[in-house]
């Protein structure tokens, strides 16, 4: 969300032509956006009207009473919410100079990541640097990839990310994935398995779209015969809950699972199959924006804490 200060600056600052078309664009319709920004709805068309003649371009499809973006206008919208985001980052490392505040850092991350690792990182950031607001949003991999691209998160913490322009992959860590079950499993004393060995058992398989499922899938395909599947989730808190509590198999990486693990509630059992032994965890930034002075501070110390961590994390 934008202060009142970033807002109030950007009204002296950027075009009434663009604010008034993301005013429109996030609202709607044009009498929406009047409201919002308190002024007539004739000079909020007039402007939009302007803009799609200086660009020779439809903005909008105009449907009814509403208001729907043309291919164009998502085009533009995304540059102006870029460039907003720049410049409230801007605004934040000001007001850092003149002591008002320390600024925010928003961060997207993955459930396993944030079950354990992140909040560790945070904690020790927040040592050195009590004043900077964190903002955490948990999604899926993909999900966690798409804030970083559309500026809507500064630092993303995801597994394999999609190889786009916008995005930047500033620090990776190849983990393999295994599988998780209660100790009290048939499966639980062998040293290694493979992903055929665990589908002879009810197994856990994380929800498609997930990094880990992706994977899965690539050797699943190659596997006669159906699997004994008990459930499919997007949570891998549900699944090692189930491993907990059922005679149920769960996959993962060893990230997440540290205090079950710890507790020998579960054993992580490495598969040998090659395509589930390179689960990449990156930490991405957006390659069309450099990270404001808050934000920076946090990458430059999650980097460090990552490659202190990762090494003895791999070695268990």
């Amino acid at each position: 969300m934008r202060s009142g200060r970033s807002q109030d600056l950007s009204r002296n600052l950027y075009t009434p032509a663009m604010r008034y078309f993301l005013a429109a664009a996030e609202a709607g319709s044009i009498r929406a956006a009047s409201r919002e920004l308190n002024v007539a709805s004739s000079a909020v068309n007039r402007q939009i009207l302007w803009l799609e003649e200086a660009l020779g371009l439809q903005l909008f499809d105009r449907v009814a009473r509403r208001l729907r973006l043309s291919q164009a206008g998502e085009l533009l919208l995304a540059h102006i919410r870029r460039t907003y985001s720049d410049f409230d980052g801007t605004v934040a490392e000001l007001d850092a100079l003149k002591g008002l505040r320390r600024g925010t850092v928003s961060i997207a991350s993955v459930e396993s990541v944030a079950e354990k690792l992140l909040p560790a990182i945070i904690s020790s950031f927040r040592k050195s640097y009590p004043g900077i607001h964190v903002n955490v949003a948990v999604s899926s991999s993909r999900e966690a990839a798409r804030m970083v691209g559309a500026a809507e998160a500064d630092v993303g913490f995801t597994f394999d990310p999609p190889e786009t322009s916008s995005l930047t992959t500033a620090f990776h860590h190849d983990l393999v994935i295994g599988a998780l079950m209660s100790p009290a499993h048939p499966l639980a004393g062998e040293k290694l398995l493979s992903l055929q060995d665990c589908l002879k058992y009810p197994v856990a398989l994380p929800a498609e779209g997930l990094s880990l499922r992706t994977r899965i899938d690539v050797v699943r395909a190659r596997i006669l015969g159906a699997s004994r599947t008990y459930v499919e989730a997007n949570s891998l808190r549900l699944m090692r809950a189930l491993a907990r509590e059922e005679d149920v198999i769960g996959f993962q990486t060893l990230i997440g699972c540290e205090d079950d693990l710890e507790a020998g509630t579960l054993v992580f059992k490495p598969l040998s199959d090659a395509p589930l032994q390179e689960d990449r965890l990156c930490v991405v930034t957006s390659s069309l924006r450099a990270l404001a002075l808050a934000p920076g501070m946090f990458f430059d110390h999650a980097v460090y804490s990552l490659k202190d961590h990762l090494p003895s994390l791999a070695a268990k």
